[in-house]
């Protein structure tokens, strides 16, 4: 199996203000490995944190084509959300009592992660104080009822309403018209949390090796990838190579690499202060193609657009880099929830891959016919906490271990596909337009068309559940 080369994405304000204390040799030579991971984001540093945990002795090898957390895990907005808004997709692919666990543990991992970094003294700027979903149309209110009402099933509260006053209050801007909170929630400095979790792989004996593309990978047992300056073989693989993985046959109808954009502000934290915005929530609407927002500790705002572009043949490129198109949709956005902002106050601004599947959960398994291969795609914009639990899961099935990690509800799971290209790129095409056009109409109170809602419903489905 061969892979085609990238080049490497711009890189992100996250990953522009940080100096990098510590940089990874590229492969080369002939090496031997328990494991190897290709893919040094956040799952693949997880599992390879996790494999070690449970067995030290065991000989961990991650190949990053970039440097770790050169993809989605240096430059998505650093919101750390658990499951809660899905757990009605939770429910529907496996019993309650599965549901509940993965729901919880995805909670869980958000306390866990702000451990993780005061434990290991990482500067990752995690903040838990909380995330609001709101809407920003009437025809938007209530779209979180279902998953209020399942979680009162299940015998759970997760979710508190807010009053309009308050709401409009906590997040600065008078588009909110109703939400809820969800206090378990937090951000995070996305790429310092990276540069951390490297550090402390490197010290927990993991090798690294950065600017190390997989050129070739070829089954057997062991396994054999081969790099540039370099091959690896393995006993075991993972691939946690998130929206890059839809180059693999196997997992190109899975997922569907989408596009999102992000601005970022200068600091403005007087402005912030007069606005009221200064509780440090995070903030989401109710648009399929969701603005995405929270602040910094040095007052900047930070704030992105799912937009939702895709590519043909899933190819990742400057349409997942610099997309002039969705920052500006993104930009729009911005001005449009916070009107005071003066025009020239935005100051870094990019794009990235988001590997998404039907239902925005991830899917872990084997590859076809290969015992010794595993994955975990389809992270959907929602990967900085739950990728933990990604770790876990990953790690239990490399080493073959029976738990509950191996034997959860999205391992192996059967998942609606995507079609093939042409079809993929121009039916989707026509349904990110309807989408775009019907979330126009509803942000000015009118109902869309019929034909507008029918092509949106064909869309994988959103923060709520479908």
């Amino acid at each position: 199996m061969r892979f085609h080369p990238t080049k490497p994405l711009k890189p992100s304000y996250w990953q522009d203000s940080l100096t990098f204390s510590t940089r990874c040799p590229a492969f080369k030579g002939e090496h031997r490995a328990d494991v190897a991971i290709i893919g040094g984001g956040f799952v693949g540093l997880w599992t390879a944190l996790n494999i070690k945990q449970l067995e030290p002795d065991c000989t961990v090898v991650i190949l990053e084509q970039d440097i770790c957390g050169g993809g989605a895990s240096g430059r998505n907005g650093g919101l750390v959300m658990s499951w809660w808004p899905k757990i009605g997709t939770l429910k529907s692919i496996c019993n309650p009592e599965q549901a509940l666990f993965l729901a919880r543990s995805a909670e869980r991992a958000i306390i866990e992660l702000g451990e993780f970094c005061q434990q290991h003294a990482i500067d990752a700027q995690f903040v838990q104080n909380g995330w609001l979903w709101t809407a920003t149309t009437s025809l938007h209110v209530g779209s979180w009822n279902r998953t209020l009402q399942i979680c009162e099933d299940l015998g759970v509260r997760p979710f508190e309403r807010i009053c309009s006053t308050d709401l409009r209050r906590r997040t600065g801007s008078s588009i909110h018209l109703a939400g809820i909170f969800e206090a378990s929630n937090a951000t995070v400095q996305p790429a310092a949390l990276v540069q951390g979790m490297c550090q402390v792989a490197l010290e927990s004996g993991i090798r690294i090796y950065e600017q190390s593309a997989v050129r070739c990978m070829r089954p057997g047992s062991p396994a054999l990838l081969q790099t540039d300056q370099g091959q690896l073989k393995a006993d075991k693989i993972v691939l946690a190579t998130n929206a890059w993985s839809a180059a693999i046959p196997e997992l190109a109808r899975i997922i569907t690499p989408v596009n999102s954009s992000i601005v970022v502000t200068q600091p403005v934290p007087k402005d912030l202060e007069e606005i009221g915005w200064t509780g440090g929530e995070s903030i989401t609407d109710s648009q399929m193609l969701v603005d995405y927002y929270r602040t910094t500790p040095d007052g900047r705002i930070a704030f992105g657009k799912g937009t939702g572009v895709i590519s043909y043949r899933s190819e990742i490129n400057q349409t997942f880099s610099d997309d002039t198109e969705s920052i500006a949709m993104a930009r729009a956005d911005l001005f449009n929830t916070y009107p005071f902002l003066k025009k020239n106050i935005v100051a870094y601004s990019w794009s990235g891959p988001i590997d998404r599947t039907y239902d925005s959960l991830p899917v872990f398994g084997r590859l076809a016919g290969q015992e010794n291969i595993f994955y975990g795609v389809g992270w959907s914009g929602n990967g900085v906490g739950p990728s933990r639990l990604g770790g876990r899961i990953l790690a239990s099935l490399a080493l073959a271990r029976q738990d509950e990690w191996s034997r959860c509800g999205l391992v192996e799971r059967r998942c609606k596909r995507f079609p093939s290209d042409p079809i993929r790129f121009i039916g989707g095409n026509l349904v990110r337009n309807a989408v775009i056009c019907k979330e126009e109409a509803e942000m000015k109170g009118r109902r869309p068309t019929k034909i507008q809602q029918w092509l949106a419903s064909l869309a994988p489905s959103g923060l709520e559940d479908k």
